[in-house]
């Protein structure tokens, strides 16, 4: 199936307006369609932070007024915010509640140079983790090897790309994948990503610089070739700076290294805007996918495919791969509700990236990658329930018409 497409603007690639036909028409080969607890999630409180950072306007240094005092608060000097301030990790100064989540823009932070220097945001879960729950798990997966998206991306993985931030240990990377926005049709501004990749967990807070990539290296060139391509090849429709971004409590109170207690929960949220520009991120790329919040079981779900940027060895984070296959079941403790779980070689880089299905002839996101073992055999994702759909909802209608 061809897309339909428009001329480019200049310096851009030209834009898919069908959603993902590429990844409809990899799935489509293989899958068919078929017909956990609520509790809290970051931000879905009555009178929490979102409502108020919309209405209160900039403070200081552009940020939202209640931001900037937060900031002060914690003893960070807003003025110096942007001129290296954030690089200050001490914990008194490491904002983790969800509601003191800040994002200035810093226009020119993200060189192509920078991205590449980032290192994979890994979750890796260790033989007794993964056997803790093992009277609800199904047998472990036989190996699926990765295989490379087809380039360039724009055509065949358009709602696909990299989540860029930074951490206490330098610049890291995570995947993303540009959804739908329910109440803002057509006009989507959201990413869906792994809590990981937004925030350290239990033991830690809210990273900084989050930016997402659509498409990022479209044409799935070497670092070597990298270092010549036009920021057009690299970044074919521009960064995306995450003016807010929410993830569960769950994942808040419970991530760990390892995953912990949080791993089921680990999924987050990035309302972006443009870091030049004023159209929105789904008009820009031009696809946009939906969101399964039915927490289909591991046999419902059928054939399942995990997109995403691998960065450990042996990959080098450069490039998009993909893993199809059937998901089973994961179980980290009696009390936790289950992961999907899916044969797949992809490393450390690939988290947040979108584990989609075919439903009714479309295709939706049915998850995300969250952790692996050290071997690289296996992926696991979260369901996605009430718990997600709220933190998604709230999202949606507190910023998604910013």
């Amino acid at each position: 199936m061809r897309s339909t497409r428009t001329p480019a603007a200049p310096g851009r690639a030209p834009r898919t307006v069908l959603a993902a036909t590429g990844l409809v028409a990899a799935l489509a080969l293989t899958a068919t369609a078929c017909g956990g607890s609520t509790g809290d999630t970051a931000g879905d409180k009555p009178g929490a932070t979102p409502s108020r950072a919309a209405a209160d306007g900039a403070g200081e240094a552009g940020l939202p007024a209640d931001l900037a005092g937060r900031l002060k608060e914690h003893g960070i000097d807003v003025d110096r915010w942007k001129e290296g301030g954030w690089k200050d990790w001490d914990r008194d100064k490491w904002l983790s509640e969800a509601e003191d989540f800040v994002n200035p823009v810093i226009e020119g932070l993200w060189k192509p140079e920078r991205m590449r220097s980032a290192q994979e945001a890994d979750k890796t879960v260790t033989t007794k983790d993964a056997a803790a729950g093992r009277g609800v798990s199904d047998p472990e997966p036989a190996p699926v090897r990765a295989t490379a998206e087809k380039t360039p991306y724009h055509r065949n993985a358009a709602p696909v790309g990299k989540v860029f931030f930074d951490s206490p240990d330098g610049p890291a990377v995570c995947s993303g994948t540009v959804v739908k926005d329910v109440n803002h049709p057509g006009r989507s501004n959201l990413v869906w990503t792994a809590g990981h990749c937004v925030h350290a967990g239990g033991d830690g807070g809210w990273y900084r610089n989050i930016v997402f990539v659509p498409a990022y290296n479209d044409l799935g060139k070497s670092d070597a070739e990298l270092a010549r391509a036009t920021p057009a090849e690299i970044a074919p429709y521009g960064n995306w700076w995450a003016d807010w971004a929410s993830t569960s409590h769950q994942w808040i109170r419970g991530g760990s290294e390892t995953g912990g207690d949080g791993a089921p929960y680990d999924y987050a949220v990035l309302h972006v805007k443009p870091e030049q520009g004023t159209k929105s991120l789904e008009e820009t790329v031009g696809a946009a996918l939906d969101i399964d919040f039915s927490a289909p079981s591991a046999a419902e779900a059928g054939k399942t495919g995990a997109w995403g940027y691998p960065a450990a060895p042996p990959y080098d984070g450069l490039q998009m791969f993909k893993c199809l296959d059937v998901p089973g079941r994961l179980s980290l403790g009696p009390a936790l509700p289950t992961m999907h779980r899916i044969g797949c070689s992809m490393t450390g880089g690939s988290s947040g990236g979108g584990w989609f299905r075919v439903r009714d002839g479309r295709t939706v996101l049915v998850s995300n990658t969250s952790i692996g073992p050290a071997d690289n055999t296996w992926l696991a994702g979260p369901q996605l329930g009430p718990d997600a759909e709220a933190l998604y909802q709230n999202m949606s209608k507190t910023y998604g018409g910013r």
